[in-house]
């Protein structure tokens, strides 16, 4: 274990990147092979805003980065935080404590509040607006959504206590995750179905996917699905019953534009109230 925190804590930018490109790559062959559904579609075309909202994704963290390693530092040099003031235990337990909760604040916490909070699901939609979820939608985010995931994943450092290593151990895990939830590919039923009682299996993740409430509005973890399972946010839909894309927003041709998807968040919209009788 102590090595790969080592590891973690001088993690080249050079691995970091392979990490992303060698996840994208991976995902996107092995959604040739065991596709979840054979989409109709031009498989580069589709990926070009989505690669867009990647790259301005990684100028974002990658601009913003000297936040969280000061934090980072400040919080271990203090010994401040959630993980630094429980008894002491073994380094394994701590990575795993540290990297758990950091994914509740960094993500089950920031998507939960995007999804509550009117103007933020707005800045969210364009990441809900994909027709065809894959591998290339998993950092579809707005630039305003960058932002606003950053400060959560800050706060969870803060609040968290979590030292650099354990920062970028989260978000690695965080990458190669988001890549596999989203990517096109079948899993086995019961093994899907085993991975989700304690991580985010793919079937689990498309059902937030699902273009309808009250689906939409579940399974919010990236990581680990317990958080879910433990504030009663967990739904499950068969996923041959998977519709992508949201009701309200079903012009495919806009909704992969990137002139159009940048001015997503600035248009009229009222979210729909979900009432039973409108999923029968």
């Amino acid at each position: 274990m102590e090595s790969i925190i080592a590891y973690f804590e001088t993690i080249p930018s050079l691995h970091r990147s392979l990490l992303l490109v060698g996840g994208i790559t991976f995902f996107w062959l092995l959604e040739g092979t065991v596709p979840l559904f054979r989409f109709k579609y031009k498989k580069w075309k589709h990926a070009v805003p989505n690669f867009f909202f990647t790259l301005t994704t990684i100028l974002i963290n990658f601009g913003l980065a000297f936040l969280l390693l000061s934090t980072a530092d400040w919080v271990k040099a203090n010994d401040f935080g959630i993980i630094n003031w429980l008894p002491e235990m073994p380094l394994w337990m701590y990575a795993l404590l540290g990297v758990l909760l950091l994914d509740f604040f960094g993500a089950y916490l920031a998507h939960y509040v995007e999804h509550k909070v009117k103007p933020l699901w707005m800045v969210h939609l364009v990441h809900h607006t994909d027709h065809k979820v894959d591998t290339t939608t998993a950092n579809r985010h707005h630039p305003i959504e960058s932002l606003v995931r950053f400060a959560f994943t800050l706060l969870g450092v803060f609040v968290v206590g979590t030292p650099i290593a354990l920062v970028f151990l989260y978000q690695s895990l965080s990458v190669v995750f988001t890549q596999l939830t989203h990517a096109n590919i079948k899993l086995p039923r019961q093994l899907d179905k085993a991975m989700s009682y304690v991580l985010v299996s793919p079937d689990m993740h498309k059902i937030h996917h699902h273009y309808r409430l009250p689906y939409t509005d579940s399974n919010y973890g990236n990581i680990f699905s317990v958080w879910d399972r433990l504030l009663g946010t967990y739904m499950y839909l068969d996923r041959d019953k998977l519709v992508y894309g949201v009701d309200v927003f079903p012009d495919e041709q806009k909704n992969s534009n990137i002139a159009d998807l940048l001015k997503q968040p600035f248009q009229k919209y009222e979210k729909p109230t979900f009432t039973p009788e409108s999923e029968k």
